[in-house]
């Protein structure tokens, strides 16, 4: 789908600002998950849910080491839809980086 939108010139927005506010708008309508919200603002899942905190849209776990539900479910997905692409390595290869 496209949408075209003509915007005031005196907005100063970029492509890019709309996009990221419009996964937020979405994903706090419950329109979108946060994967595909992350998608359309053209982040990675990780930075998209650091915004989200950031804003006080989400509330960041109690312990730093703790990965909330929502961000293991978007990797989750994520790591199914590269699959389904044929975007996967051998295992031996996640390995090379921590030889001796």
């Amino acid at each position: 789908m496209q949408i075209t939108i003509d915007l005031p010139d005196n907005l100063h927005l970029t492509e890019a600002d709309v996009r990221i506010e419009l996964a937020i708008v979405l994903y706090q309508q419950h329109s979108l998950r946060l994967d595909k919200a992350a998608q359309l603002a053209v982040m990675s899942v990780d930075d998209f849910y650091q915004l989200l905190i950031s804003r006080h849209i989400v509330t960041p776990p109690a312990d730093p080491d703790d990965e909330p539900a929502e961000l293991v479910l978007a990797s989750l997905r994520t790591s199914l839809q590269q699959i389904k692409e044929g975007k996967v390595h051998p295992i031996s290869e996640l390995w090379e980086s921590f030889s001796i």
